[in-house]
């Protein structure tokens, strides 16, 4: 009986590990929810008459759907559909269809397609390497249990995410990466954003078609920070909201 025992609990073992190994390749659902109004003032905005009337015309909150295709060696993350009764405050809140981040992990490169302010750029460089910070906090997220982690971008702005080991890639949605496992929950309170993953697909994602962007102009990610930072020295105090936001 003890022999039949443990054979029964080393395939048990086995089937689980080889369950979690399996965990390569597949397609999550996230969705991205801006508290627009945080977003500005967290930024050191002034809470004017401006800002009042503001909040009388748009909604608190907008929340759009993004997808992240994935396997070992790359990630495509992207819109999935925009939300036809969002309001936005800002455009730069808005998501665009041919935006897109292709994460080549073997790589240790990025693609990115990002249209900002009327100008199409398509930027390939080294992956964004981020100083995790791992806490002992864990919570569920879309049936896995997941780990928290912290980093800063901007110098000053604090992100929260929250991957899992189960999925062994070290992938996530917009830009991050390089945790031990996929992440499946940012939040960045400072601009009132969260992307959550809602849905998980365990199994072969299709090839992503990329979309072809209208006369791209290439960049590097240091090119595109210099564009954007000329394009907003006059914004005043809610051009760093802007800023810290597509640095996402």
């Amino acid at each position: 009986m003890r022999i039949i025992y443990i054979v029964v609990l080393t395939f048990i073992v086995g089937t689980s590990a080889a369950q979690v190994n399996f965990i390569s390749a597949g397609k999550i659902t996230y969705e991205r929810r801006i508290s627009q109004f945080a977003a500005l003032i967290n930024a050191e905005a002034e809470e004017n008459i401006w800002m009042e009337e503001l909040k009388k015309q748009f909604p608190k909150v907008v929340a759009d759907n993004y997808t992240l295709q994935f396997n070992n060696q790359e990630s495509f993350y992207y819109l999935t559909k925009e939300n036809p009764d969002n309001k936005y405050i800002n455009m730069i809140f808005k998501p665009t269809e041919t935006n897109y981040v292709n994460q080549k992990h073997e790589l240790g490169m990025v693609t990115n397609a990002a249209s900002v302010f009327e100008t199409n750029y398509l930027v390939n460089d080294s992956l964004v390497k981020y100083e995790w910070k791992i806490t002992g906090e864990v919570r569920d997220i879309a049936g896995f249990e997941c780990k928290k982690a912290v980093t800063k971008i901007c110098d000053s702005v604090v992100v929260v995410a929250f991957y899992t080991d189960q999925i062994p890639v070290q992938a996530g949605p917009e830009n991050f990466n390089g945790l031990p496992g996929m992440i499946l929950g940012i939040a960045v309170p400072r601009l009132g954003t969260t992307i959550f993953a809602t849905s998980i697909s365990l199994q072969a994602a299709p090839n992503y078609v990329l979309p072809t962007l209208s006369k791209p102009k290439k960049s590097s990610i240091k090119q595109l920070d210099a564009d954007l930072a000329k394009t907003t020295k006059d914004w005043g105090k809610e051009a760093a909201a802007i800023l810290w936001f597509l640095k996402l």
